[in-house]
């Protein structure tokens, strides 16, 4: 069994994995053919949809994770968008789940969520990757076209022309997934389906509460969040070494743009620039030099040289850029931040750091050189600013790339968490608490029945949760043991407490001539009124199993205190003169004394003693309370003694007695019926003739060999 179990699971992981591969296969062909077709779609997402539909969200995200990681090969950029690849997986599990895939109607809204993922989500994304630019193709002619009439904005046209496009996408898409699952047999499906692997399915357990939180959500939420934490730190590091890594490309183009001009900035050029100006020899060659280094490296936003004064900055060169005109030479311009904050070493000729400035021109990133002529006089410094808008752009593109990568990376292992935390511990931990609720003690058989139940779980993690099984397992097979003994011992017990008080009523009996079988008939009527009782729903507030059982098996004890009475009373062959049957009246309250002995005995109170007292005590008493011995009234008049005073009376009139003959069943019955409301409660007198089949039955029998505690327990 174990060995089978193993193969099972090891089955059902190489299933999923083939599902997988089946979806990666689906999506990989799906590009292949939008890339024949020349289409301006994606077709990437088929099989993704296809194996959430057929195995659930685990193979789901697989797909649509790996696809992506597949794609890199035809494009760099794929794996960003495995995010929104993997969160479609999750809205068709989604939808699965609530039934959403099941209708045309519903499909179609399932495809309109899927568009809003792919064209809004992910045309933010691209976006964010590639800028405020959003590329070339038919997305992005569509936008203008919708932006040239609608006029809702350069962003908005491209959000909404991308929605549209993937609306037709992801509609070309879902149909032919759901088609392919539905012709897929259900049989296959079960083989797929992710939820059912590990051990057996199972129904949900019964009697399980429903939790406010899972704990396999609380197991991914505080994977998710130390993955978060760690990659949030990996994040931020990333960020600010690119940063750092930026500003150091930025620094060394800057110098080796500012060592091009240095070059060319010697005692004479500078003399003919602050002399001719613009005019002067040479400067339309350093324009053209530089328009190409610019034009080659696009963050180089100026190119100057300025000799820096003690009243402000000489302009030594300065080219025109673009909407920006160049200073002219020789001008006098003010300290700008970077040279005011620096101006003692700028008049030495010190090496000046690189530093970001912000103003008008924008925020730039400045590299400084001094320029020396050959005798190492200080002629001027030569300065490039770098755009830091460039940096700025791509450092949000990167940070979308590391979030969108991270987001990925963080539903995978989240899902997986959640999946593998159910196999390997939701389950099997409610695989026991299903088998502890089911569990039944209440039969022999049902013993055994769940005993076995137990031992078929055969749970086989290898871990804790295994130790755990068989400890259950353990208790469980102890506990039916126990309660095996338990029940073996009190059978016996009670069956040497019924054998006592047979053996005590017969004594009396044996003692009184005129009682024949009347022990054992009284407790055969007794039986039978309260089981007509209990059909009819008389009295159902008291009529619980236990409490018959108790009166039954203690009406033999009804006549106990007759032992009392001594024999010329008690076997009188004529009619007792009024002092005897008052001597006689004495057995009722001497059997009363007599149980209350033993009660007394009693550590713990006893259900079945207390019926038997009320029996001896108050079989004689009478509804209309002119019974004795304490002359109780209707209800006053404990139920057990109301009972069996219609039982002892009707077994008197149709049994012998030294006394009188006796009389037909049909007499005895006409004598019962008129005097319920008098001496018998009238509902039980009811239930008594209700069942007039079986009294008649018990009445001819005969008793040698009648086992009245059968009757109906």
């Amino acid at each position: 069994m174990v060995r089978q179990l193993r193969s099972s699971r090891t089955k059902s992981v190489l299933l999923l994995l083939l599902l997988a591969a089946v979806g990666v296969g689906l999506n990989y062909l799906g590009r292949m053919l939008n890339a024949l077709l020349q289409l301006p779609l994606y077709f990437d997402n088929i099989g993704t949809v296809f194996t959430a539909l057929a195995g659930g969200l685990v193979p789901g995200i697989t797909t649509a994770f790996f696809s992506n990681l597949l794609n890199v090969v035809h494009d760099p950029y794929s794996t960003y968008y495995a995010v929104i690849s993997i969160l479609i997986a999750v809205a068709t599990a989604a939808c699965k789940s609530k039934r959403i895939m099941t209708r045309f109607p519903q499909i179609l809204l399932a495809i309109f969520l899927f568009a809003i993922l792919g064209g809004v989500f992910g045309g933010v994304l691209t976006w964010l990757i590639y800028g405020k630019d959003f590329g070339a193709g038919f997305a992005v002619d569509l936008a203008a076209k919708m932006d040239s009439k609608l006029s809702v904005g350069y962003f908005a046209s491209n959000l909404l022309a991308s929605f549209l496009v993937d609306l037709g996408d992801k509609t070309l898409i879902t149909l032919p997934a759901v088609l392919l699952y539905r012709l897929i047999p259900e049989k296959v499906l079960e083989l797929f389906h992710a939820q059912s692997w590990y051990l057996r399915r199972r129904e949900k357990p019964a009697n399980t509460r429903r939790h406010r939180l899972s704990l396999s959500i609380k197991m991914a939420i505080a994977v998710s969040l130390s993955i978060a934490a760690s990659m949030l730190g990996a994040i931020t590091a990333s960020i600010i070494q690119y940063h750092e890594l930026t500003l150091r490309a930025y620094q060394e183009k800057g110098e080796r743009v500012t060592a091009i001009l240095a070059q060319m900035l010697d005692r004479k050029q500078v003399d003919a620039l602050l002399a001719d100006g613009r005019d002067a020899e040479g400067y339309a060659d350093m324009v053209r030099e530089f328009e190409n280094v610019m034009r080659v490296s696009p963050e180089v936003r100026f190119v100057y040289a300025y000799r820096i004064l003690q009243d402000g900055c000489l302009i030594v060169f300065d080219m025109d850029v673009s909407e920006t005109p160049g200073g002219n030479p020789g001008k006098l311009v003010d300290y700008d931040d970077t040279i005011e904050k620096y101006a003692d070493r700028f008049l030495a000729g010190e090496e000046i750091p690189a530093d970001t400035t912000q103003d008008e021109y924008g925020w730039l990133f400045s590299v400084y050189r001094p320029v020396f002529d050959a005798d190492g006089t200080l002629l001027c410094y030569a300065i490039a600013d770098m755009s830091m808008d460039r940096l700025r752009s791509d450092e949000v593109a990167y940070l979308a790339k590391l979030i969108s990568l991270f987001i990925a990376f963080l539903l995978l292992t989240s899902v997986y968490s959640i999946w593998l935390t159910r196999q390997s511990i939701i389950q099997p931990v409610n695989t026991i608490a299903d088998a502890a609720n089911r569990f039944s003690y209440d039969t022999p058989e049902a013993r055994i029945r769940s005993r076995k139940m137990v031992e078929d779980l055969d749970i086989t993690s290898g871990d804790e949760i295994e130790d755990l099984y068989h400890a259950y397992r353990k208790i469980t097979s102890d506990m039916v043991d126990y309660i095996d003994e338990v029940q073996h011992k009190s059978n016996q017990i009670s069956n040497l407490q019924n054998g006592l008080i047979l053996v005590l009523a017969d004594m009396v009996e044996s003692r009184d001539k005129n009682t024949g079988d009347h022990v054992k008939k009284t407790a055969a009527y007794v039986a039978i009124i309260l089981e007509q009782m209990k059909q009819e729903g008389i009295y159902a507030d008291m009529l619980s199993d236990s409490y018959i059982y108790d009166v039954v098996h203690s009406a033999p004890l009804h006549d106990v205190g007759k032992i009392t009475i001594s024999d010329a009373i008690l076997n009188k062959p004529g009619k007792l003169t009024e002092e005897e049957f008052a001597v006689m009246k004495t057995h009722a309250a001497s059997g009363e004394g007599i149980i209350d002995r033993v009660i007394d005995t009693m550590r713990e109170q006893s259900d079945y003693l207390n019926e038997a007292k009320n029996l001896a005590a108050y079989h004689h008493e009478k509804w209309n309370g002119l019974g004795y011995p304490k002359g109780l009234k209707g209800e006053e008049i404990p139920l057990s003694a109301r009972v069996m005073a219609v039982a002892d009376v009707f077994d008197a009139l149709v049994s012998r007695r030294s006394y009188k003959g006796p009389y037909s069943i049909e007499k005895a019955l006409d004598i019962i019926r008129e005097s319920a409301g008098s001496h018998f409660d009238p509902q039980v007198v009811k239930a008594f003739l209700d069942a007039e089949p079986e009294v008649r039955r018990v009445a001819n029998l005969n008793m040698a060999n009648y086992d009245y505690k059968q009757h109906n327990l």
